[in-house]
């Protein structure tokens, strides 16, 4: 019996863990600034990071180092509205643009109504292991 209480714990706190993911994940709200108070430059290893932080969203890598970065949004506030005295700028009307290279291309689509919130950098050491350094920025 003792074994499996000991499974129906561990499957409660699995599925405890798995809500606070999916909470962080939908309020885009993925980073905590007490995890960011946590980490100790030259002492913090990358597998801690990832525990606390999670799959980064971006890594960038240099040859003395690679970067982790971490971006958490926010809603953007909706514009007023008002049908009667709205009128696109004629250069909005356009399907077209053209880009810093001087080339007409089409213009994407926004997809999302997000700002930023935060954004996390964590640089680690050659070895790839240990943190040599963090940068924490709320926008």
């Amino acid at each position: 019996m003792s074994f499996n209480r000991r499974v129906r714990q561990g499957l409660v706190l699995l599925s405890m863990l798995m809500c606070l993911l999916a909470w962080r994940d939908i309020t885009g709200n993925t980073i905590n600034p007490r995890y960011v108070e946590r980490i100790q430059d030259g002492k913090t290893t990358k597998n801690e990071i990832m525990v606390m932080f999670g799959e980064p969203q971006e890594i960038k890598r240099t040859d003395n180092t690679i970067m982790y970065i971490y971006r958490s949004f926010k809603d953007a506030s909706p514009l007023p509205y008002d049908p009667d005295k709205r009128q696109p700028h004629p250069q909005s009307t356009t399907p077209y643009l053209v880009d810093e290279d001087k080339k007409v291309r089409k213009v994407q689509e926004k997809t999302e109504g997000k700002i930023p919130r935060s954004t996390l950098v964590i640089y680690f050491k050659p070895d790839g292991q240990t943190v040599s350094g963090h940068e924490y920025t709320e926008h």
